[in-house]
């Protein structure tokens, strides 16, 4: 075998498995770490001045909309 071909070989035995570790996702730890919960970073978001946020606070509204929609539903099933 060619010195080149080992070279190619081993630098591919080296670095396809870093490339694997960087693209596997978050560490476990990343998540614990995370204190706001995805309401409120969305919230955080719709209050901001960015392109879109305007979006998000329609999203947000429309939620809040359902969720009080359905606690009437489920309070009108409850009484029965």
């Amino acid at each position: 075998m060619s010195r080149f071909r080992q070279t190619v070989k081993l630098t591919g035995f080296l670095v396809l498995p870093i490339i694997a570790f960087a693209c596997s996702g978050d560490p476990p730890g990343d998540q614990a770490r995370d204190s706001l919960s995805q309401r409120q970073r969305d919230s955080i978001l719709g209050e901001s001045a960015l392109p879109g946020a305007q979006g998000v606070r329609g999203a947000l509204r429309a939620a809040d909309s359902a969720e009080a929609r359905q606690r009437r539903l489920d309070s009108l099933v409850n009484e029965n």
